[in-house]
């Protein structure tokens, strides 16, 4: 049984139907979710998958080292 990580209440899905990235949404309380994982089957809100820019909470830290190395570069040229 998959339950709602914002109220704890089930949500009535076939789990073997989820694919990762699937977006739901719950009954009881109206939150935005999506499948994190599927084995086990994980589902985050959708404001816990924007909160830091990616999807599911990993730091990016290429992206920010490359804008970084843009932002020096452009300071460089003015």
């Amino acid at each position: 049984m998959v339950s709602c990580p914002k109220c704890d209440s089930p949500i009535d899905v076939e789990e073997e139907d989820l694919d990762e990235g699937d977006v739901l949404s719950c009954d009881e309380c109206g939150a935005a979710l999506s499948v994190a994982s599927v084995n086990p089957v994980e589902l985050v809100t959708e404001d816990d998958k924007d909160e830091d820019g990616d999807e599911f909470g990993f730091d990016d830290e290429e992206d920010e080292e490359e804008e970084e190395e843009d932002e020096e570069e452009d300071e460089e040229w003015h």
